[in-house]
């Protein structure tokens, strides 16, 4: 079997969920819980098709997104963060291993400040009322850094002999 095929078409799944998840999070400001299980359920397939063995490999990955998955829903609970765009990061998690995660992370963090900025131009530009909370759809962020962080040379199914 030609793991490479499966490989591209999972990648091609999870690109096109998080470009998805992303115009969604634009357009409505909610990232629609379907489409971050589908990216959770996707990994273990993608760990199947990489030959990512279950022990420990596997339950790190599941680790690394429970981790995720607890520490922004703190930023949940104080207002920082949607419960979409939690789940999405936790679900982005499984696929990515600890030290790609990490420059997800930081490579997400820039981008929302991007994203802030550019919502915060545009609430000044319209002149919305001062009392007016901006609602940051940071899953465009999450999603961006998430579709750049592909290009990593662990995901190009070609650099693999």
């Amino acid at each position: 079997m030609d793991w490479s095929v499966i490989r591209i078409a999972l990648l091609c799944a999870l690109g096109l969920l998080l470009l998805s998840a992303g115009i969604e999070d634009a357009r409505t400001r909610e990232i629609a819980d379907r489409k971050n299980i589908a990216i959770a359920l996707i990994a273990p397939l993608w760990w199947w098709a990489s030959g990512l063995p279950l022990w420990p490999d596997a339950l790190l990955q599941i680790g690394g997104a429970v981790g995720m998955f607890l520490l922004f829903a703190l930023a949940f609970r104080v207002g920082m963060m949607g419960g979409g765009d939690v789940k999405m990061i936790a679900a982005l998690a499984l696929w990515l291993p600890l030290g790609v995660l990490l420059r997800m992370l930081v490579l997400m963090s820039l981008l929302g400040g991007v994203v802030t900025l550019t919502m915060l131009i545009d609430h000044r530009l319209r002149r919305a009322r001062g009392g007016d909370a901006i609602e940051v759809p940071y899953g465009v962020a999450i999603a961006m850094a998430g579709l750049l962080i592909l290009q990593e040379p662990i995901f190009n199914p070609f650099s693999h002999s």
